[in-house]
């Protein structure tokens, strides 16, 4: 079975809706620097809701990067529970992916949450992709995959980026706070995208309703080059 590709930042496969890199917490790891931004955790939480509604899928993985800081914090416990506790009214079953972020995650098993390193659905092995993984074919997160599209006038936008192939799938962030990776400029972080090389992935943004094909990552750098010369 072949997962099915969403305009809201995620795929359905089987009887699950699959996201990645959450990283709830993010905006009090702002604060912490002394930089303010909205809250934005009843958003994402309505937001998946009414995915759940629209497709009507009741089971949902989250591959990796619930949370985002690296150090268990007091108001990171109090948003992680309200998420938690939102989203299971909802969802009939909830499966963690062990990210990089998630250090000291076990604590919400309480909820009837599985916390796993990996799962497999439907012939697909889901981990989060900080590590090396010997899958035949595999859905990631951790890359936060993004691509930055320029006219003939030079004006530029970042957007976020599901990359694609026959055996892989790498989703974009769901965060709304995730920035993403600018591909077009760095190299990957992922080992696994890393191992394979990107150039022959199809890059696929998600706009609105949509989602837009831009052919193979290696062709479009090079219309990019082309662009950038005139």
């Amino acid at each position: 079975m072949q997962p099915r590709i969403i305009p809201e930042k995620g795929v359905i496969l089987g009887d699950y809706l699959i996201i990645a890199d959450l990283h709830i917490g993010f905006e009090e790891a702002l604060v912490k620097e002394g930089k303010y931004v909205p809250k934005l955790l009843r958003e994402v939480i309505n937001q998946l809701i009414n995915i759940g509604k629209k497709y009507g899928v009741e089971k949902l993985i989250i591959d990796g990067d619930l949370k985002h800081s690296f150090v268990p914090e007091r108001r990171e416990f109090i948003e992680i529970s309200t998420f938690l506790e939102s989203i299971l009214r909802e969802f009939s079953e909830v499966i963690v992916v062990r990210g990089n972020h998630d250090t000291g995650i076990n604590w919400i098993r309480k909820f009837g949450v599985e916390v796993v390193d990996r799962v497999e659905v439907e012939g697909w092995t889901i981990v989060h992709g900080h590590e090396e993984c010997e899958c035949k074919r595999v859905i990631i997160g951790h890359e936060h995959p993004a691509i930055r599209l320029r006219d003939e006038v030079g004006a530029t936008v970042k957007v976020s980026a599901f990359l694609r192939g026959e055996n892989i799938i790498v989703l974009p962030a769901f965060s709304p706070w995730a920035y993403g990776n600018d591909l077009t400029l760095n190299e990957p972080i992922s080992p696994i995208l890393r191992s394979i090389g990107i150039e022959q992935l199809e890059v696929l943004v998600p706009v609105e309703n949509e989602v837009l094909r831009f052919g193979k990552f290696g062709e479009l750098l090079e219309a990019l080059k082309k662009l950038s010369q005139f």
